[in-house]
Order: C-alpha cells, then sequence, then structure tokens
C-alpha cells in the first residue's frame, strides 16, 4: 500500500458472519488495486467469530487491511468514527459489514470523483434477499445532481464515497447516541457542504443485503427509538437549511418514510398509550415541518395518516389503517374536477382536518381504480338478428360520475399498465363517443357506483376488452374489468341464418372480461350465383377431358 491511497474503506463490524467474509473479499478483490486502498475495520465487540475474521483478513494483507477491536457501543456510529480518526486516503466510503461491492465499484467512484471534482458520489445500489433501495436515483449516471431537486434524499445511507477533504474541513462525524439513523445527519451535511454530487448509475457498484434473520439494525429497532431519532434528525436538517422548499425537499423523505413507517398496519395492534405517543410525537413534527408542499408532495395515503396522528384522531387513524388492509383503498367522492379519498375523519367537524389533506393532488391512482373495480353481472340480450352486451360493474368513486362509461375496446393494455391494473390516458387523449347506453346508481353499502351498461355488439370477427373509463381529477382513467371467479353467459349464436355469429365473453388469463365476436362460417351465396358457379365448374372440367 501505497502512504497515501486513494480510498479508506470504513468497516464497522458487529456480528456478521457470514456475511463478513464475503464484504472482506469483495473489498479486497477491487479492481481498483491493493495498492490504492486501505481497508480500516473496526470490530465493535462482537460476540461471535467476526473480531477472529478480521483478524485472519489483516494478517493476510497486512498492507491493506486494518483492524481495530473495541468494546460495544449499540450501534454503527462509533465505530464508524473510529475508523475516520485513522482513516488516511483521498476518499472515504463506507460499506455496510454484511453487504458487498461490485468489482469495478471504487475504481469507477474515485474516477468519477477525480474527473468532475466531486466531493460526494454515489454509486448504484441494489437489494438482495429482499433488501429494500429505493432506485429513483439511479435511472441515470449524472455528474451534478443537486440534493434538493433529485431523489437523493430518498438515498441517504453513508454508503458513498465522500472526499476526506471534506469530511476533516467540517469535523463531519456521527452521531454516537443514535440507535438508528445515525448515518442520516453526516450524509445530508456532506451533501448540504458538497461543492459537487455525481451519480455513477451504469454500473451496479453496492449489493445490499438483508440478513436471513433480519438482525440488520435497521429492522430491529422499536417504534418510539425510531421516532426519536427521526425527530432529532428533522431537527438537525432544519438547523443546517433555512425554510423554504429546499428544507421540504429533504424533510419530505422523512414524512414519507420514518414517519409514515410508524403508522403502518401494525399501528391498531399496539398498546394505546404508545398509539398516543406516537401519535403526539409526529403531531410535533407535522406542526413544526409539514408544509403544504411536502402534504401536496406526498400520495394520499400516508398523508392522511399524518394528518389524522397530527391531530391526535388516534380511532380515526385506526379506522383507516384497519379498513384500507381488509378492504382496499376507500373510494373517491368526485366533485366537478376534484376528487377526495373517502377516509376515515374526512369533512369531520370533530376531526377538522382540511379537505386538501384527503384530495388527490396530481397524483396516479390506477391501482387503486384497478383494485376497488369488480364486475357483478354479465349477460346477453337478445333480439331478432341483434345481440347486446349488458354488464353491471362496481367502481369505487362516488358523488360526480355521469363520465363513467363501459366499452368494448380492441387491442391489449400496454405493459405499463400490467402492474398497477389500469391506466391513466395521455393528456390531449381524446375518445370517440360512447356507443349503447347506461346507467348509474349508487351501491348498496354507499361506498362505491354501480355502472350498468347496454353495448350493442356488431357483426364483426373481433375481441375486444372490456373497459370503464372515468374522469377523475382532471384526468382520464382507462380500467379493465376483472371478472376472475365471476360466472360467465354462455356463448350465444346470433345473426341471420344465412350470415350466423358467434358471441362469447370470457374471462383471459390476466383475469380480465373479454368479449369475443366472430363469424361461423363464411356466408352462403344465392341459389341462382351457386347454380351458375356449379355449371362453370362441370364446363371446365369436361373441357380438360376433352383435350386429354
Amino acid at each position: 500500500m501505497s502512504a497515501s491511497p486513494d480510498v479508506s474503506v470504513v468497516v464497522a463490524v458487529y456480528n456478521t458472519m457470514p456475511y463478513l467474509t464475503e464484504c472482506l473479499n469483495s473489498l479486497i478483490g477491487q479492481s481498483i488495486g491493493r495498492d490504492r486502498l486501505e481497508i480500516v475495520a473496526v470490530d465493535d465487540g462482537s460476540t461471535d467469530d467476526s473480531g477472529r475474521e478480521l483478524d485472519r483478513f489483516a494478517a493476510r494483507y497486512p498492507d491493506t487491511v486494518k483492524v481495530i477491536h473495541q468494546a460495544n457501543s449499540g450501534g454503527p456510529a462509533a465505530p464508524s468514527n473510529r475508523a475516520l480518526d485513522v482513516a488516511t486516503g483521498r476518499y472515504v466510503y463506507f460499506i455496510g459489514s454484511d453487504d458487498h461491492l461490485g468489482e469495478e465499484a471504487l475504481e469507477r467512484l474515485v474516477a468519477c470523483a477525480d474527473k468532475h471534482g466531486s466531493d460526494v458520489v454515489v454509486g448504484k445500489m441494489v437489494g438482495t434477499n429482499g433488501r429494500y433501495v429505493h432506485q429513483a436515483l439511479f435511472k441515470e449516471s449524472n455528474p451534478d445532481v443537486s440534493l434538493y431537486d433529485s431523489a437523493l434524499p430518498f438515498t441517504l445511507a453513508n454508503t458513498k464515497l465522500f472526499r476526506r477533504e471534506l469530511v476533516e474541513q467540517h469535523e463531519l462525524r456521527f452521531p454516537e447516541h443514535l440507535p438508528v439513523g445515525s448515518d442520516q445527519p453526516f450524509t445530508i451535511e456532506a451533501c448540504v457542504r458538497a461543492r459537487k454530487i455525481s451519480v455513477v448509475a451504469d454500473y451496479t457498484c453496492y449489493y445490499a443485503v438483508k440478513r436471513g434473520d433480519a438482525s440488520n439494525i435497521t429492522y430491529r429497532a422499536d417504534h418510539l427509538a425510531r421516532l426519536h431519532c427521526t425527530a432529532e434528525i428533522m431537527d438537525f436538517t432544519a438547523g443546517l437549511i433555512e425554510e423554504g422548499p429546499r428544507r421540504d425537499a429533504v424533510l419530505r423523505r422523512h414524512f414519507t418514510w420514518e414517519l409514515a413507517k410508524l403508522v403502518q398496519d401494525d399501528f391498531p395492534a399496539l398498546d394505546h398509550a404508545l398509539q398516543k405517543d406516537i401519535c403526539a410525537g409526529i403531531g410535533k413534527l407535522a406542526d413544526a415541518y409539514f408544509t403544504a408542499g411536502i402534504r401536496d408532495a406526498m400520495d394520499v395515503k400516508r398523508r392522511v395518516r399524518i394528518a389524522l396522528a397530527q391531530v391526535g384522531a388516534g380511532e380515526e387513524l385506526c379506522e383507516a389503517i384497519t379498513s384500507e388492509k381488509e378492504n382496499g383503498a376507500p373510494p373517491f367522492v368526485v366533485e366537478g374536477d376534484r376528487a377526495y379519498a373517502r377516509y376515515p375523519g374526512f369533512r369531520s367537524p370533530l376531526i377538522g382536518v382540511p379537505d386538501r389533506v384527503y384530495e388527490l393532488v396530481g397524483e396516479a391512482v390506477p391501482g387503486r381504480l384497478a383494485d376497488g373495480t369488480e364486475l357483478l353481472v354479465s349477460a346477453w340480450e337478445q333480439e331478432g338478428h341483434d345481440i347486446t352486451y349488458t354488464s353491471s360493474v362496481r367502481v369505487p368513486v362516488l358523488g360526480d360520475v355521469d363520465s363513467a362509461v363501459l366499452r368494448l375496446t380492441e387491442g391489449a393494455m400496454p405493459k405499463s399498465a400490467d402492474k398497477a391494473g389500469a391506466r391513466r390516458l395521455p393528456a390531449g387523449h381524446s375518445l370517440p363517443q360512447p356507443e349503447g347506453t347506461f346507467s348509474r346508481e349508487l351501491a348498496e353499502d354507499g361506498a362505491a357506483t354501480v355502472l350498468h351498461a347496454r353495448l350493442p355488439l356488431d357483426r364483426r370477427t373481433v375481441k375486444r376488452g372490456v373497459r370503464v373509463y372515468l374522469d377523475l381529477a382532471g384526468s382520464t382513467y382507462e380500467i379493465p374489468v376483472k371478472g376472475k371467479g365471476k360466472p360467465m353467459p354462455l356463448a350465444r349464436r346470433w345473426g341471420s341464418y344465412e350470415d350466423p355469429y358467434r358471441a362469447s365473453a370470457v374471462v383471459n388469463p390476466k383475469g380480465r372480461v373479454v368479449v369475443d365476436t366472430a363469424q361461423m362460417y363464411p356466408p352462403k351465396k344465392p341459389f341462382l350465383s351457386r347454380a351458375k358457379s356449379a355449371l362453370a365448374r362441370r364446363l371446365k372440367s369436361r373441357l380438360g377431358s376433352k383435350r386429354k
């Protein structure tokens, strides 16, 4: 190893065998070369074989691996700070001791920093074994991204390359009293102080591993510990960034992730006193930082839960969580060009949460519409040579729903709609006038609208999907009607005797209803035409025989 390596890799270690071995091997095998690399590993009082494994690597690679052993501190902050005190590289890079790197990671990250003069470089990260890693930042490489107008606030782990000169100039260290999230203040301040932040997205640099027993510290912290840590991180951030859109851009992450995670499916089962403490803590932070900008940038589900916690509406909050878990998303109330999610507390004078919290604000909702759209009845009406497809469909909307119609539409839905189950049509998209007759009524439970449709079929051989089209909050949505488990009418023969057709309603492999019409066989020619054709064939046959 040279006197001044290019990069010092900091590894805080506590009981991470056997993952630690793969981590260390991925560092030793880096394409940047061991002469440009320094590994500083701090064993934080491990009780498994982690300490011995570190010593084994240090003995084998004495010019590259430094090992420090210390008593357990309770978290990764103290060992990381200890490693920073002895690191000598131009850059420092942090890695979890249960994670590992792509072979070219450090070489690419250092090259990017040197080329662009970057103080912070973020390499593409992916999760393994079910570990979730936010991917929006890694859509493309970018030599100059901002903390305030990119997805960087949703990627605040310290697993990045930092210019060590920046770290020492601003005395950046990890708060050792935080049991979780201690890397966020370090990362946030480094990004605030950095002259340039770059992203390497064309190569997978980092593999974040979820341990088989989910014993990562992130998964072990209790509700109040996470709440207190989040509060301190948000207050710290507010001290760095003045009030306004830039602060909102960072703190939006904490409302969307850390605080919203405290009011998920497990919340109703918590002790009532703990529920009150959580709501009080969220309420204090919301009073200080839950601006209109953050509120409107969040999805309505999380936004409503934060607002109910803020006003201490614990019963309504539990009802909102439980109802959505058991029954799916609530219906939308449509009023002109506005739409609202009818969660508990909506327009309750006792709760006092503004309508805006419940309003759909520029967000796409195809998944919610698809989940709540349900086929009730599917049948045929036949009169003479004509046939009509009739259907009743439950749609999760209330209020001004005169725009809701049922159509038989040719062509498959785009693949982008498959996951959500529906899609929002592009702006400016126009649809022809609907064919058929429609009526609408309130469902018996008052939580949806039932759309009745009579759609006459024309004589064509074609397959068409049964789809609802609905105007909602200024957008038009296309919602395939699902029919899995629903009885379908028997196929019908229709049309004239001379020109018969067959109509069938089936459920395709994606569970969507499709109406298939097909000509049964080519129509017979009139008798005189058939006689002329037969005579012509006979004459042709005789002429052929004479020539032979």
